[in-house]
């Protein structure tokens, strides 16, 4: 073997020693890698663990809140021993929510919320929580203005002032703007209402429409209106 093979075969180990210094560093930064992720994922069912009960912390005076007020709402319009409670859960990484309510605050006797008291129990709870919701929103970007359609339907007539003068403090306090539209007499709506129009049939004229102004509002120049009776 001459010189120039020897030099070649030279050249040849230098660049496969070199090759296999390369690679032999990519194998140590690949399993470094790789023994990150292990760790990672070790940690990932007690990582879950720990944002489940982070989230449940979080929101738990928020609920505490919710499930006072709505507690509050069933009491005061049915006139009945109710309790509202929540369950809370995290699922797909979100936080799950679910209502209960119980009479007399035994938890044995759960009621259903969709059939409750002939459907009262629904049309409180959900007016409740619409309201909060809209309460949570950011004024400079939501009017704080809610619509109410047929929200007391499965009310009985004796509790629909009951409900409209709890909603309205709420609204009040609230600072938010309340329509409701209802099929019940307008004089479930005296104490509640600043303002209530009146649609009546006519089969002549087509429907005939009432306003009657229950407190003083402000006209676009901020001066208080006084005081009207009914009038088309």
């Amino acid at each position: 073997m001459d010189f120039s093979e020897l030099d070649e075969l030279a050249e040849r180990a230098a660049r496969l020693s070199g090759l296999a210094q390369a690679r032999h560093e990519e194998f140590v930064r690949a399993r470094r890698e790789l023994c990150g992720v292990e760790s990672f994922l070790a940690l990932a069912p007690q990582a879950a663990k720990t944002l489940e009960e982070l989230s449940s912390a979080l929101f738990g005076e928020v609920l505490d809140e919710i499930e006072a007020n709505l507690t509050h709402a069933i009491r005061e319009v049915l006139g009945q021993d109710r309790t509202v409670t929540s369950e809370r859960s995290t699922k797909n990484n979100k936080l799950q929510v679910h209502f209960s309510i119980y009479s007399g605050g035994d938890e044995e006797r759960q009621e259903d919320i969709l059939s409750g008291q002939g459907g009262s129990v629904a049309n409180i709870l959900s007016v409740g929580l619409r309201l909060i919701a809209l309460s949570q929103l950011d004024p400079r970007r939501h009017r704080p203005f809610l619509v109410l359609d047929e929200q007391d339907c499965w009310l009985k007539p004796e509790l629909v002032p009951r409900f409209m003068k709890l909603i309205a403090q709420i609204a009040r306090r609230l600072e938010l703007q309340l329509l409701v539209i209802s099929h019940h007499p307008v004089d479930a709506f005296a104490s509640a209402a600043d303002r209530v129009c009146q649609l009546s049939p006519d089969a002549e004229t087509g429907p005939r429409l009432s306003v009657t102004r229950i407190r003083g509002v402000e006209d676009a120049d901020g001066r208080a209106e006084p005081d009207a009776p009914d009038g088309e």
